[in-house]
């Protein structure tokens, strides 16, 4: 695809915080995970390591971007009307909800919150029905993996201390 030199060059910068981001988050979480059971391990350098090879392709076209003079390290498009009529904003507040109420709510249910808030904004609060049902077998899943069957140190809250006790009563 060839670039018209009359068009302006791309803000990359702004579309760069989402991938540094995700590489800082990615090495500090392969920092938190040497003393876990293997299992874990493994899974999490897989993901990880898918991550940072798709955040290091990305890397690789903004520099041809910009050996290109196609784009610029500026932030022009880092905050816009699209961000809130395409639900971004939305998404932020609810990331940020996540990271405050996940010591409170416990991993299961607030990643229930999270998962059904996403979807819904991002779809716009349409097909409630499927998103509330994908929410909860995505967030029972990842507490059945993560917290019943490789018993790792999420944080507990009031759905895992009651799955607690059923399983261990019968």
């Amino acid at each position: 695809m060839s670039h018209d030199p009359n068009d302006p060059p791309r803000h990359l910068g702004g579309e760069l915080v989402i991938p540094v981001m995700a590489v800082i988050f990615t090495l500090y979480y392969f920092s938190t995970i040497w003393n876990s059971p293997w299992t874990a391990q493994v899974s999490a350098f897989a993901i990880g390591g898918v991550l940072l090879f798709v955040c290091a392709l990305f890397f690789v076209k903004v520099v041809g971007l910009l050996q290109r003079d196609e784009g610029r390290l500026t932030f022009g498009n880092l905050f816009s009307y699209d961000d809130i009529r395409t639900g971004r904003i939305g998404l932020l507040i609810t990331t940020i909800g996540f990271c405050a109420l996940i010591d409170r709510l416990g991993f299961t249910l607030t990643t229930f919150l999270f998962l059904w808030l996403s979807m819904a904004v991002l779809g716009q609060f349409k097909r409630l029905g499927l998103i509330t049902v994908t929410s909860a077998l995505m967030s029972l899943g990842g507490w059945a993996v993560f917290i019943w069957a490789f018993e790792t140190r999420f944080p507990r809250g009031w759905f895992e201390n009651t799955m607690r006790m059923v399983l261990a009563n019968g």
